[in-house]
């Protein structure tokens, strides 16, 4: 390893372990302010403390679409054909199917066999907290779900952040560039040279990191009871976190068939964008971080930048697993049986809904929503999962971030690239 290589690692221990300590100064902090203040004092202090938070996650934000578009036209320019583009396409969509599929069945496997849902006392829970998310399912329809997907234009997509509209478009507009030639060519070169301005761009905001999840941290812990909460929820909790363990378990086997002692490799290179994807419950905020250290790890650019952004639309196994389990407690909760067939019909129905909700605010959610309406399980329930839902999203946050990770590693792995 060469020096500049050496002092570019021992940075990102560096940012590892600033974050991490973040996270620990946050979370006393929080429960500090939480044991010794008031409601009123303490949801002031959490409303202020949380635009550290916000202030980094705009940050990361607003060079999100940018990069997205230069470093996905360079990337399908540098494939060079619309032939190698549908084959790597084709194996990218392969995979991100199977690891859904998987990942809704983890989740399916788990809450039936613990069932946290089963015996809940419904009476303590006030289901008016639920009408934010049951207002966004009134609008989920077919119509509304393509047109989420399809650009109408692709500056309103770059403005709403909309990742796989700016990849619709990059794709058509990478396989002109692509078709045309050399003629294209100074233009591929300018956008070459701005994605990596804006990877440099990246160093800068990633300064922030360690604020952003202190301000999250910290921000929750004060207006949260967290022993309350989790002796209210430890079963439904707790058998979440068995879910999504053993999810990590399966992606890192596969990791490790796939890519063998690499794949350690690998994890000391994604440890950071893990972190701040826990810590801030996006995995979002991580998106131009995760670029980087993926090529840092040795996948070629135009294969990170290929793959990244439409795993980001199609590849989100924590959220994936949460669906299914989420939806099926709620159903166990108000005592609604569901056999076999239905619940893989219901599984199949989150496989299609689920795709291109990447950037919508609580969108496993409001997915969850959407799904227990069309089974006749009470859209209401989603309320039963409220209080838990941001402790649940930090894993399910960081899973994301692996399972995109993995991917990209391992479809390069397989292009040779």
């Amino acid at each position: 390893m060469t020096t500049t290589e050496t002092k570019k690692q021992s940075y990102f221990s560096n940012l590892t372990v600033q974050i991490l300590i973040a996270m620990l100064l946050g979370a006393a902090l929080g429960i500090f302010i939480f044991k010794n203040y008031d409601v009123a004092t303490a949801k002031a202090f959490s409303d202020k403390i949380k635009i550290l938070a916000t202030v980094f996650i705009r940050l990361v934000q607003m060079i999100i679409a940018p990069l997205v578009f230069t470093t996905l036209v360079v990337g399908i320019a540098k494939l060079g054909d619309i032939k190698t583009v549908g084959r790597i396409g084709g194996k990218a969509m392969a995979w991100f199917f199977s690891a859904s599929f998987i990942s809704l069945l983890i989740g399916m496997f788990w809450v039936n066999v613990l069932q946290p849902g089963v015996g809940l006392q419904l009476n303590t829970i006030d289901l008016s907290t639920a009408s934010e998310v049951t207002e966004k399912t009134q609008n989920f329809s077919a119509q509304n779900f393509v047109e989420h997907i399809i650009p109408k234009s692709i500056i309103e997509a770059m403005a709403m952040n909309e990742i796989l509209q700016i990849v619709i478009f990059s794709i058509f507009f990478g396989l002109a560039a692509a078709s045309i030639g050399d003629y294209t060519k100074p233009v591929i070169n300018a956008l070459d040279k701005t994605s990596h301005i804006i990877l440099k761009m990246v160093n800068y905001v990633m300064k922030f990191a360690p604020m952003g999840v202190f301000g999250a941290i910290a921000g929750v812990f004060a207006i949260r009871d967290l022993n309350d909460l989790l002796l209210t929820y430890a079963k439904f909790f707790g058998s979440f976190l068995v879910g999504i363990t053993s999810l990590w378990f399966f992606l890192l086997a596969i990791g490790f068939v796939l890519l063998g002692k690499r794949m350690i490799t690998l994890l000391k290179h994604i440890v950071s964008p893990l972190i701040i994807a826990f810590g801030t419950t996006s995995s979002e905020a991580v998106f131009p971080k995760l670029t980087e250290e993926l090529e840092r790890f040795g996948v070629k650019d135009k294969i990170v930048s290929f793959m990244l952004p439409l795993g980001y639309s199609f590849n989100l196994d924590g959220s994936m697993m949460y669906m299914t389990f989420a939806s099926i407690f709620i159903a166990q909760a108000y005592d609604i049986p569901l056999d076999l067939p239905t619940q893989l019909t219901m599984l199949f129905v989150l496989m299609l809904t689920s795709k291109g909700i990447a950037g919508v605010p609580r969108a496993s959610l409001v997915i969850v929503a959407a799904t227990c309406g069309m089974f006749k399980i009470p859209v209401e329930g989603i309320a039963l999962i409220l209080p838990i839902d941001h402790f649940c999203d930090m894993f399910r946050s960081a899973t994301n971030v692996l399972g995109n990770a993995l991917a990209t590693s391992a479809i390069g792995k397989w292009e040779k690239e």
